[in-house]
C-alpha cells in the first residue's frame, strides 16, 4: 500500500477544499493507497511539506502557486507529484492534460503513469509552467495584490493596465542567436501556456529539454479577438505580431528593471534576466499514453 499525501492551498481559486478533500477522501482506493491530508499555512510552506514528505506521492491541491511551490520540494527527488487543480489558470495541468474536476484528477493520480519532466528557471528561481515579463508580469503584479481570485479579475485587471500599457525594447540571447525587439510581452515556456488553455508557448514540451520563448510585438486594441483566438486554440506561433525562439539558455536585457513573473507568482528583477532549462527533474503523474 502506497502512502500518498495531499498538501491543499485553502485560498486558490475561491473553492472550498474541506469539501474537495472530503470527496477525494471518500474516492481514494484504500486497498492500493494511504492517504494523509494537510493545509499549507503560509506562503513557501507547500515547498516544505513536499520536501519532508515520507509518501511517494506528493499531490498538489490549489493552482499554479500551490503546484510551483509543490514540485519545488519535489525536483530533484525520486517522489512523484501528482496534481488535483483548482486554481484561477491551472496551466501545468492544463498542459499535462490533467482534468479540473477532482475526481476525475484523482483517477488520473491513482490509475495514469508516472513521467519525468523539465523545468525552468528564472536567476536561478524554478518555473515549472511559463515565466516572463511586459503585460502579464504587470497583470500578476496587481492580481496578487487584489484580494480576488479568477479569471474575470485576471481579464479586467489586463484590461485597465493595457489602456496606461508602455512597451519595452528587449534583447534576447540564445545560443547563437541574438534579436533586438520592441514587445508587449515576453514569455519564456517550459510547458505551453498561462493557464486558461491561453497558449502563448504553443509549441512547447515539458520533455524536450528546451525552453520555448514567444515575443509579442506592440499590436492594436483592435487585433485582441484575433490573438486571443490564436492563444486558446494553440496557433499563437501563426501571428504575424509573435516571434518564437528555443534554446537550453536564454538571456534576456530590457530598458528597466520591473516587475517579472514564475508560475503566475509576481516578483521584482533587474534589467538582465537569465534563464536555463532542467531536463528530466521531476516525476509527475499524467494519463497513460499522454503525450506532454
Amino acid at each position: 500500500m502506497k502512502k500518498i499525501l495531499f498538501i491543499a492551498n485553502p485560498l486558490s481559486g475561491g473553492k472550498d477544499k474541506e469539501l474537495m478533500l472530503r470527496d477525494i477522501d471518500a474516492a481514494i482506493d484504500r486497498q492500493r493507497f494511504e492517504p494523509s491530508f494537510v493545509f499549507t499555512e503560509y506562503p513557501g510552506h507547500a515547498t516544505s511539506l513536499a520536501g519532508d514528505a515520507d509518501a511517494p506521492i506528493v499531490v498538489a491541491v490549489g493552482g499554479d502557486g500551490t503546484v510551483s511551490e509543490v514540485a519545488k520540494g519535489l525536483a530533484g527527488t525520486e517522489k512523484v507529484m501528482g496534481i488535483i487543480p483548482c486554481g484561477s489558470g491551472d496551466g501545468l495541468a492544463l498542459h499535462l492534460g490533467i482534468s479540473r474536476n477532482p475526481l476525475k484528477a484523482l483517477r488520473t493520480i491513482q490509475d495514469g503513469v508516472s513521467e519525468t519532466m523539465d523545468y525552468g528557471k528564472l536567476d536561478g528561481n524554478p518555473f515549472f509552467c511559463t515565466a516572463g515579463f511586459g503585460l502579464d508580469a504587470e497583470v500578476a503584479w496587481e492580481f496578487a495584490s487584489s484580494g480576488k481570485r479568477g479569471l474575470w479579475t485576471y481579464i479586467s485587471l489586463a484590461w485597465k493596465i493595457w489602456k496606461h500599457f508602455t512597451p519595452q525594447t528587449y534583447r534576447i540571447e540564445t545560443e547563437g542567436t541574438a534579436i533586438t525587439a520592441k514587445a508587449v510581452f515576453v514569455t519564456v515556456g517550459n510547458a505551453n501556456q498561462w493557464g486558461n488553455q491561453a497558449r502563448i508557448t504553443s509549441l512547447a514540451s515539458v520533455k524536450d529539454g528546451m525552453l520555448d520563448v514567444t515575443v509579442v510585438a506592440p499590436f492594436h486594441t483592435y487585433e485582441i479577438p484575433l490573438l486571443a483566438i490564436k492563444l486558446l486554440d494553440g496557433r499563437a506561433h501563426t501571428s504575424r505580431r509573435v516571434t518564437m525562439l528555443r534554446a537550453r539558455k536564454v538571456t534576456v536585457v530590457r530598458e528597466k528593471e520591473g516587475p517579472a513573473h514564475h508560475d503566475g507568482d509576481p516578483c521584482m528583477e533587474g534589467r538582465e534576466i537569465h534563464f536555463e532549462i532542467v531536463p528530466s527533474s521531476l516525476h509527475v503523474m499524467v494519463d497513460a499514453g499522454r503525450k506532454i
